[in-house]
């Protein structure tokens, strides 16, 4: 579980877009590029070389 209060101040490296976890797959997931990044023992990897890159017109939930 990822604390809210650093979610609100969490933001995507690649492009500055707001974030969301997603408790299903245990990612934060940027609401603007769709970028995936993982969580790991609890700890968000905001790296972009480590986040996932959405497909293109795939949905970013």
């Amino acid at each position: 579980m990822i604390d809210t209060k650093l979610l609100e101040i969490l933001a995507c490296p690649a492009c500055r877009g707001d974030v969301e976890y997603n408790t299903k797959d245990e990612k934060i997931v940027c609401t603007e590029c769709g970028r995936r990044y993982p969580v790991k023992d609890g700890i968000p990897v905001m790296l972009v070389d480590e986040a996932e890159v959405p497909e293109a017109g795939a949905s970013k939930e």
